[in-house]
């Protein structure tokens, strides 16, 4: 009786089971799987994923909302990603799975010029290119260069694979000249007392480098008072020569004067200046007129009129930097110190040292008793023994004071000329009346047999008598 009873037992349960299984069976069977609208998905990095749908349904019933939808995909980053469904069917736990590839293929960018040339030697380093991939951002390290004839191809590539390519014009040439910097001036002064010493230079070349080592120089100083010409010359390795001189004039110093200047002849010069609107005037004067003349300057005014001076043939003279009484006569530093500041300027603008001076207020001045007794027995002793050489007047046109109009400062000049002897006529380049005058001076000059000329460092120094 009761093994009767457990093998009930056992068909009971063996039914059951396989009637369980038999419902699963059938309800998988029955039931629709999850149906993907679309397939797998390929979107650009810059696009913003937008789930295409799905769909599972039961006897036309939708049962969507059982679907748990994940994914791993990381916006804006190229990759393979997996967009996961998953859902239960009674007690089955099912699940499906998108593919979606986020891809760049966009090609990158290449900025070059359409013509390149470098030197002979020179690496493709030398390009000056950009390449920009808005993925990857800057790729110019994936460069390659394919040289073929007068042609060149830069290609690169992403980290996609997306390659670009560009052919341009190319050549390895050297045209440009080499350069020599001259140490000091270009123009020097030198007393026949003294010996010449080479300042030295440097050379330098787009394609080769340093060629100081490779400088012929040519030319020597003489003892006699003249202009001695140093040349310069240099070669670099394709044959582009270049070459640059240096004056050096040789005059005669001694304590008392030397030099000359013409009896009948006419030094125009000019006092304080530069400055704009008066400077700029008397220059286009003396160039109409094929009139050189002499500027003593200062610390006043724009650089471009100074070099304007320089390059229509004027001398561009010392009239120290501040012209202020007070400092520059208050001790022998100050002159000097003060004296330095303009001659600094004068030649980092004409790239020529100045040795002619003219002191404020001229040597014979007295206001410079007030701030330093006998400074001006020291100073014209001392600008001598330095090799400068400083110029007065015996001309005045008087428009720093008492001529008020340009008929007064024509008359003051004109009145006072002399064919016995040299004309060293004072002048300033500030004044308005000396601009309104300058013209009728010089025509009165030529009518009358003069010449013009300008202070040089063999003329003659007209000086008046010191009296401090």
């Amino acid at each position: 009786m009761e093994e009767v009873k457990k093998k009930k037992t056992l068909m009971i349960v063996i039914i059951v089971t396989v009637s369980l299984l038999i419902i699963l069976l059938t309800g998988y069977l029955i039931f629709p799987k999850l149906k993907l609208k679309g397939s797998d998905i390929t979107i650009s990095y810059k696009e913003e994923y937008k789930e295409p749908g799905y769909s599972l349904k039961i006897f036309n019933k939708s049962l969507n909302n059982i679907v748990k939808v994940s994914n791993n995909i990381k916006k804006n980053k190229v990759g393979t990603y997996k967009v996961i469904y998953e859902y239960k069917i009674l007690f089955i736990k099912l699940k499906k799975e998108r593919i979606v590839n986020i891809v760049d293929k966009e090609k990158p960018t290449i900025e070059v010029e359409d013509t390149i040339k470098l030197c002979p030697k020179d690496g493709f380093d030398k390009i000056n290119y950009s390449i920009v991939d808005e993925y990857d951002g800057d790729i110019s390290k994936n460069a390659t260069f394919t040289e073929n004839g007068n042609k060149l191809l830069i290609s690169a590539s992403d980290s996609s694979n997306n390659m670009i390519s560009k052919e341009i014009e190319f050549s390895r040439e050297d045209l440009e000249k080499p350069m020599i910097k001259l140490s000091g001036y270009s123009t020097m002064y030198v007393s026949r007392t003294s010996k010449y010493t080479e300042p030295g230079f440097e050379a330098t070349d787009n394609c080769d480098g340093d060629l100081t080592s490779k400088v012929e120089v040519s030319g020597t100083v003489g003892s006699s008072a003249g202009t001695y010409k140093i040349t310069y010359k240099v070669t670099d390795e394709s044959n582009n020569t270049y070459s640059v001189e240096r004056k050096v004039v040789v005059y005669n110093y001694t304590q008392t004067n030397s030099g000359t200047a013409a009896n009948g002849s006419i030094y125009l010069t000019f006092d304080d200046g530069p400055n704009e609107g008066t400077t700029n005037y008397i220059l286009d004067v003396l160039k109409s007129e094929n009139v050189k003349a002499t500027f003593f300057v200062t610390g006043n005014g724009p650089d471009y009129l100074i070099k304007r001076m320089h390059d229509e043939g004027h001398t561009v003279a010392l009239h120290t930097y501040t012209h202020n009484y007070a400092t520059v006569y208050s001790s022998v530093d100050n002159y000097f110190n003060d004296l330095n500041r303009i001659s600094s300027r004068v030649s980092r603008i004409t790239g020529v040292e100045s040795k002619i001076v003219r002191f404020p207020g001229g040597s014979s001045n007295t206001v410079s008793k007030s701030y330093s007794r006998g400074i001006m027995t020291t100073l014209t002793s001392m600008l001598l023994e330095r090799g400068y050489r400083y110029y007065d007047w015996n001309v005045d046109s008087k428009d720093a004071g008492g001529a008020g109009s340009s008929q007064a400062v024509y008359y003051n000049v004109i009145n006072s000329l002399s064919k016995y002897r040299a004309n060293m006529v004072l002048m300033h380049d500030i004044k308005y009346t000396t601009k309104g005058a300058i013209k009728d001076i010089i025509q009165y000059g030529k009518a009358h047999g003069y010449t013009f000329e300008p202070i040089t460092m063999n003329t003659y120094m007209i000086r008046h008598g010191v009296n401090n």
